[in-house]
């Protein structure tokens, strides 16, 4: 937990200012805590984390697929759920702020949870009401709790100016908050070991292959006295080895009576493959994502990797998609707010699945669900003038009113599929 200033107040009770950087370099929080490793691992920052294809395609996945929900503002109604027009529909869905539509504005937001750790924006209002919605970078704020209230502090990197916000004018989404609720955990810096081998490894990799494949080796055999006289002969194999690369023939000489051994583990036999593929699985666990939206179909079967969808959709997404409409739901419309509220839709994420989607529109029709005009909006397609009624189908009905397929032939009139009448009342009508 990070240090708390404490002061006694003048009246005797106990107040408490703590302020604490919303994102915090990696290289910082080890000299924080006096932590100065001596193993020789790739430092882990967020833009080096980022090369590890595993991280980036985890923070591009998430970021995009959340910014990419349709995202709207209700009203409830005793007809039921309404969307709200004007001003608030347009920041919510179309365009928080004058410099960004509401995909770049959400794809930033998302992009700063899943690399430090935590996603700002402030709430520009107006005695109108909402007027827009700025993303915050969270290196440049900071938190700072006075008794029960929590300030953010934004301070511009350019100018060096520091404006406060109180918290009920930011929309803050960490990834994992601390014990004290201002810390958080960001997964970068928690996955910091397994993205350290992942770079390693793609170092390792890169270093060998830029060499010719040749592995560190060690030459045996009578060596020349004195340090000139090692290096001459060093620098001779080392020329012996470049000049067998560059004339592609898989021989060169070495001095009588000495042999080369090979220094260090075979990329092969040190399981190189299957720890770049393990690292990948691991990284997966840190977000929390399905491998298969990783690109890794290594044990993938069509069953399974459909179901995956299902989990990514149930258990991920969704309730990332939760955690911001709470935030947004309470710093928008406030605690007291009862008919407001900010829903994404998740039946976003099927369409670009066209026979599924006509498939889920049709149940819906036919159940008297939707109606037809409300199913050609979520197509975007213009309302037709008779498609405002519910539709069921007209074969279902009571048990025992079903019509008798013998009546017609006995000359008796057939009752309509959908009559409850009784009997006799049929008959006399």
């Amino acid at each position: 937990m990070w240090p708390f200033n404490r002061r006694a107040a003048s009246s005797g009770v106990e107040t408490r200012d703590a302020t604490v950087p919303v994102s915090v370099p990696y290289g910082e929080f080890m000299q924080f805590y006096g932590l100065n490793s001596q193993v020789n691992l790739p430092h882990v920052t967020i833009d080096s984390a980022l090369t590890v294809p595993a991280v980036w395609a985890a923070v591009a996945f998430l970021s995009r697929t959340l910014a990419t929900l349709p995202l709207h503002a209700y009203r409830t109604t005793k007809n039921g759920p309404q969307k709200i027009s004007g001003k608030l529909e347009t920041v919510v869905h179309d365009a928080p702020n004058d410099g960004q539509d509401s995909f770049k504005f959400r794809q930033y937001f998302w992009q700063q949870v899943f690399t430090g750790g935590r996603g700002l924006a402030w709430i520009e209002r107006t005695p109108q009401g909402i007027e827009a919605l700025w993303p915050m970078d969270p290196c440049s704020t900071s938190i700072r709790r006075v008794g029960q209230k929590t300030v953010y502090t934004f301070t511009d990197k350019y100018s060096g100016n520091s404006v406060d916000y109180p918290a009920s004018d930011v929309i803050d989404v960490p990834f994992m908050l601390k014990s004290d609720g201002l810390c958080h955990y960001g997964p970068v810096i928690m996955a910091a070991k397994a993205i350290q081998l992942a770079l390693a490894m793609n170092d390792y990799g890169s270093n060998f292959f830029a060499g010719g494949g040749i592995p560190p080796l060690a030459l045996e055999g009578p060596l020349p006295q004195g340090a000139e006289a090692m290096k001459r002969a060093m620098a001779d194999i080392g020329r012996a080895i470049e000049e067998a690369k560059k004339s592609e023939k898989p021989l060169f000489p070495i001095p009588a009576g000495h042999k080369l051994t090979q220094v260090g583990f075979d990329p092969a036999k040190g399981q190189m493959i299957e720890a770049r593929r393990f690292q990948i699985e691991e990284i997966s666990r840190a977000y929390q994502l399905p491998p298969v939206f990783l690109q890794d179909l290594s044990h993938g079967t069509y069953t399974n990797t459909e179901q995956q969808g299902t989990i990514l959709v149930k258990h991920l997404i969704g309730q990332w998609a939760q955690a911001l409409e709470g935030e947004m739901n309470l710093k928008l419309f406030g605690r007291g707010n009862t008919s407001r509220y900010i829903e994404h839709n998740l039946d976003g994420l099927m369409r670009g699945d066209f026979v599924a989607r006509m498939a889920a529109l049709s149940q819906g029709i036919q159940n008297a669900i939707l109606t037809p005009n409300e199913a050609r909006a979520l197509e975007n397609r213009p309302a037709h003038e008779k498609g405002d009624d519910l539709l069921i189908q007209g074969a279902t009905v009571p048990l025992g009113q079903q019509p008798d397929p013998n009546a017609t032939a006995a000359g008796k009139k057939a009752l309509p599929a959908n009559d409850n009448k009784p009997d006799d009342e049929a008959d006399a009508a």
